[in-house]
């Protein structure tokens, strides 16, 4: 009876990739605590509703404020800001395309298919990433 040959642990892609997941989940729910305590901080209590704030905290767009009773929107419109909406939506595209993927190698063959479609996976993701900055730096 021969024993079991365990595999040397080492840094490929799925281990990074696995890795990473768990760091943008983080860094996903650390974004949105940012946003309403700062968005507390200059002054959403006493300025918008609760809904407001929500959609500001999670995407922080200058454009979900505007029916607010907030006079100056010069903070909340700011480089500070946008630097935040593209993280959040470079961390929360590549988890999510990352848990794509994962469902396409899990459930397609290794071979042609399987390569194409993680190719796809790819295209997709560069193409929603660069359209979200794209409409962020517009706004």
């Amino acid at each position: 009876m021969r024993s079991r040959v365990m595999p040397k642990p080492s840094w490929n892609l799925e281990y990074m990739m696995w890795i990473f997941t768990r760091i943008s989940g983080l860094s996903l729910i650390l974004l949105a605590v940012l946003g309403i305590g700062l968005g507390l901080i200059m002054g959403a209590r006493i300025q918008m509703d609760m809904g407001t704030l929500m959609r500001w905290s999670f995407f922080p767009n200058s454009n979900h404020i505007l029916d607010s009773e907030i006079p100056d929107l010069y903070l909340w419109a700011n480089g500070f800001w946008q630097i935040i909406q593209i993280l959040v939506v470079f961390f929360a595209a590549t988890h999510g395309f990352n848990g794509l993927r994962t469902v396409v190698e899990d459930y397609s063959k290794p071979g042609f298919w399987q390569a194409s479609l993680r190719f796809l996976v790819f295209l997709l993701w560069i193409f929603s990433s660069l359209v979200g900055i794209y409409v962020i730096l517009g706004s």
